[in-house]
């Protein structure tokens, strides 16, 4: 017992401050790492970078310091750096072959933020789901769908799929088909439509409004009625709209048809038909 507590003594006595400035280089470091991010991207949101650049920087930056703090921690314990630059090579190379998927989905992080197919609180659909992005990480894309659910979506289910991007453009099309009766006059019901779509400040002038014969159909003459608005008037749009012709259409004493059939019934009489 007393040679293992002369062991225990000689090794602190040589390494104790050796490893007690690796714990303080580490705590610190760690500290620091957090500190230095949170500067950089500040500094970037001042000069007026975008934010999805700015909060990639600053993960870039929170890993790029720990890993410097990492290796000043061995080398303060007496680990020789050149011998640990190899290990940690081979290290690096056997977890880069097991972290495959992690490794795709930060290089299109990357991508993503070079190429910018969409920025944070854009409205988009990608990976089958729909919602507004908040932030766009290393590895993974945080999206806020209508109902307000959180869905992460690894990087690489982003690029590797379509994107559709519906702020990008900052004006999007309504699409309705309203139909009314084939008794009715249909010049008069596009002259309503149009004064609905006229008294409407959030529809755009320019491109016009489209109002529209698109179909016959078995009850009805359809019209397509496609205003312009800005991306963030869309729904409201859409649903007033919806309203609206409906109203003035049955004020002007113009029907909104439901889907009917006539059935017409022949009766044929049979004579001279015997059994036997």
């Amino acid at each position: 017992m007393e040679n293992v507590l002369k062991a225990i003594s000689e090794y602190l006595s040589k390494y104790g401050l050796k490893l007690l400035g690796a714990i303080v280089i580490l705590l610190v470091g760690r500290w620091l790492a957090g500190f230095i991010a949170r500067v950089v991207e500040g500094a970037l949101l001042k000069a007026k970078i975008e934010e999805t650049i700015a909060r990639f920087i600053k993960h870039l930056t929170h890993i790029a310091v720990l890993v410097f703090v990492v290796i000043a921690a061995l080398a303060a314990a007496g680990v020789e750096t050149t011998q640990f630059a190899v290990v940690f090579g081979g290290a690096a190379l056997a977890v880069g072959l097991a972290l495959q998927g992690s490794l795709a989905n930060f290089a299109s992080g990357f991508l993503m933020i070079m190429f910018r197919p969409f920025k944070v609180g854009d409205f988009i659909e990608a990976a089958g789901t729909k919602g507004t992005v908040k932030e766009i990480g290393i590895f993974n894309t945080f999206v806020n769908t209508p109902d307000n659910i959180r869905v992460i979506i690894p990087n690489a289910k982003l690029t590797g799929d379509n994107i559709m991007n519906y702020t990008a453009n900052g004006t999007r099309r309504v699409d309705l088909v309203i139909g009314v009766s084939y008794e009715d006059d249909i010049k008069k019901a596009k002259r309503v439509i149009e004064q609905v779509l006229a008294e409407d400040e959030r529809v755009l002038d320019d491109p016009p409004p489209t109002v529209a014969v698109v179909e016959l159909a078995d009850s009805s003459v359809n019209f397509v009625v496609r205003p312009w608005v800005n991306a963030a008037d869309y729904w409201n749009v859409y649903f007033d709209t919806t309203a609206k012709v409906k109203l003035s259409l049955e004020d002007n004493g113009i029907t909104i048809p439901f889907p009917q059939r006539d059935v017409h019934i022949k009766n044929e009489s049979k004579e001279g038909l015997t059994l036997n």
